[in-house]
């Protein structure tokens, strides 16, 4: 079922489309992480400001000089610690859809370990946005069958894996880094 639903989740994304789906924390939202239109679809299926951005998913830490002009050596320390899900937000976003990047620059990253999303990750060779599947400002679902109707009409491909896993899932930690060596923790 997962080669499967990995095979209708590939093409939606390399058409542009949107997706639902399970990650190493909760269900998420997601599109091609470079491809602008897709992107501004999520901010409108959310209901939620361009202003406020999203995280992407990748699954191998050596392409992350793709997307970033220079990764501050803390994060590789950060990367191999890490024993929970860690987004960690990064200076110097490069490659990724505009209107994904905060005005300052930057964007947060989370790698995964998890079966779905590494497999769905190295298939695809891009960042995927990775946002909590509810609208803006309402609790983010635990499990999927916490997830609004009004998120699953908007979706074009709903993932089928993982859907009767109902042990309640946690957001990643977050943590900032800035100009020399800061770290700022914005969320355990």
């Amino acid at each position: 079922m997962m080669t499967e639903d990995i095979k209708k989740a590939l093409e939606v994304l390399k058409s542009g489309g949107i997706i639902l789906y399970p990650t190493d924390t909760i269900w998420g939202i997601g599109c091609d992480a470079t491809n602008e239109t897709a992107v501004q679809r999520i901010y409108q299926i959310k209901k939620r400001a361009d202003t406020k951005s999203m995280l992407v998913l990748m699954e191998n830490p050596a392409l992350l000089d793709r997307y970033i002009d220079e990764v501050p050596e803390i994060a590789w320390d950060l990367i191999d610690v890490a024993t929970t899900p860690l987004t960690v937000i990064y200076p110097g976003a490069k490659n990724l859809a505009k209107n994904l990047v905060a005005d300052d620059g930057s964007i947060g990253i989370r790698f995964t370990k998890e079966a779905f999303t590494s497999q769905l990750l190295q298939r695809f060779r891009r960042p995927i946005v990775s946002t909590s599947a509810n609208i803006s400002g309402e609790k983010s679902p635990a499990v999927f069958a916490e997830i609004s109707e009004e998120i699953k009409k908007q979706v074009d491909y709903i993932v089928e894996y993982r859907q009767d896993d109902n042990a309640p899932a946690q957001p990643s930690s977050i943590i900032k880094l800035g100009a020399g060596g800061r770290i700022e923790i914005i969320r355990k």
